[in-house]
């Protein structure tokens, strides 16, 4: 949990730390690839890719060690710890109501921590791995009917895609038995979580670049927690502990609630136009 933990405050962290980076090297003119090139010249846009690239190191290491609905949930409060550290950086103000929901998300992820077990003992069929790598490509599949809708059922549908995306990634770590690299090349997981983690990055930056924030946010947090969740406790044997099952779903819930309260910070750079 220590890890699901640290990978929330990275990806949190990171992406107001990118923020700051973009907001500072928006006024030189030029398209988005010149932008994106005055960005990485600053220590705050690599740090944010470097808390990234943490951040999944321990989000990995969390799925292999407890169920995936607590993954899923604590991975979904990295809003609240963007809104936290946006408010201090970006000087972004939270109203009372964003504040109470940083305060849900916290005491949900406490009562999953107290409520979760181990992880499942089951290693996941043949036929389960193949349903992720079909599943990543129907993700694909989703964004380009998705792209064509108008407004915000565009940012609904693609938000949606993209969390489907990342909980195909949740799952495939799980299915991932073996790191030898014949053991990787023959696994159709490795296929979906590449496939999936890929598809999920383009349909949500395009949800966020065309359409409602809000919303897209709801949509992939609703998408990457509840459907991995799933195939933890049906297929993957997760569990909690003795007696605590009613713990763990209403923890689950009330954080999941909590985070979707603060879809709005699921881009920082927009909040931080907002704040300039």
């Amino acid at each position: 949990m220590v890890c699901a933990l640290g990978a929330a405050v990275c990806f949190g962290t990171a992406t107001v730390l990118q923020a700051v980076a973009a907001r500072a090297a928006g006024g030189g003119g030029g398209g988005d690839a010149a932008l994106l090139l005055r960005a990485v010249r600053q220590w705050r846009y690599l740090a944010g890719l470097a808390l990234d690239g943490l951040g999944f190191l321990f989000q990995i290491a969390a799925l292999r060690s407890i169920p995936i609905y607590a993954v899923g949930a604590a991975l979904a409060s990295s809003l609240a710890v963007t809104a936290v550290v946006a408010a201090r950086l970006l000087r972004v103000r939270l109203t009372g109501s964003e504040w109470g929901a940083v305060a849900v998300v916290c005491a949900g992820l406490a009562m999953l921590g107290l409520a979760s077990g181990a992880e499942g003992d089951r290693g996941g069929s043949a036929g389960l791995r193949y349903a992720m790598l079909a599943a990543a490509v129907c993700v694909l599949v989703l964004g380009l009917a998705g792209g064509r809708l108008p407004g915000r059922g565009r940012s609904l549908v693609l938000g949606l895609g993209a969390g489907f995306g990342f909980g195909v990634v949740e799952v495939a770590v799980r299915l991932i038995d073996s790191l030898a690299p014949w053991g990787l090349l023959a696994n159709p997981a490795t296929y979906a979580l590449v496939v999936g983690g890929g598809a999920a990055f383009v349909l949500l930056t395009t949800a966020l670049e065309r359409g409602s924030v809000t919303v897209a946010t709801a949509g992939m947090v609703v998408g990457e927690t509840v459907g991995p969740a799933a195939v933890g406790v049906v297929w993957l044997g997760d569990r909690t502990r003795e007696g605590l099952s009613w713990l763990a779903v209403l923890g689950f819930a009330v954080a999941v609630a909590g985070a979707l309260a603060l879809a709005r910070f699921g881009e920082a750079p927009a909040q931080a136009a907002e704040a300039a």
